[in-house]
């Protein structure tokens, strides 16, 4: 699937933690043996936004998300629906996608996934602004953590989009100990960035 060509995932870590990337309250050895309670994630049910103005053209909530997040069977049930995908429309992807929104704007598309069950508050059809309350953080379809999915891309099918890439009007970056504002850049992997 090309459309994930520049795609992002944005996570909450808790950057207290002298090593590793820890993306939940719990301690370490309750996670290692039984999970993460998905209220312990610290993304979860965070709101998510739209990034510009657009028209809503597809959704989809009602795929439950896996509770509590334990990283060997989220890892074996990403692998799963991997391997057993037979996609031929969009519906086929939600194993993958989970919750999902695509908009649009003018010729470009954005899809937001793996939102959680039950959050979205937009429709197909709708025209929303930029800022606007769209759903929550989830934990559904291929996730290891609950995260935000974003990309841009040329088509709403996604299984003949193309990826676009995108750039960020502004965000701050933690580099050497202190925070510099970005202005219209593309954060690279494993940055430490906020809005």
């Amino acid at each position: 699937m090309l459309g994930q060509r520049f795609a992002y995932d944005f996570f909450q870590i808790d950057w207290s933690q002298e090593s590793g990337y820890k993306w939940y309250r719990s301690p370490k050895w309750r996670s290692r043996l039984f999970g993460v309670p998905l209220i312990d994630s610290i993304c979860y049910s965070q709101p998510i936004y739209s990034p510009f103005d657009a028209e809503v053209v597809e959704t989809y909530d009602g795929l439950k998300e896996r509770d509590p997040v334990h990283f060997l069977r989220d890892l074996f049930s990403v692998l799963k629906n991997g391997l057993t995908l037979n996609a031929s429309c969009n519906a086929d992807l939600i194993p993958a996608l989970g919750n999902y929104i695509i908009l649009k704007n003018h010729h470009t598309y954005c899809l937001i996934a793996h939102a959680k069950c039950g959050s979205i508050k937009v429709s197909t059809g709708d025209k929303i602004h930029t800022s606007q309350k769209l759903a929550e953080v989830g934990h559904s379809g291929n996730s290891t953590a609950p995260h935000l999915h974003f990309q841009l891309m040329d088509n709403p099918d996604l299984l003949r989009a193309n990826g676009i890439p995108c750039s960020f009007i502004s965000y701050e970056i933690h580099k050497d100990g202190k925070w510099t504002t970005v202005r219209n850049g593309v954060p690279g992997r494993r940055e430490r960035i906020r809005a």
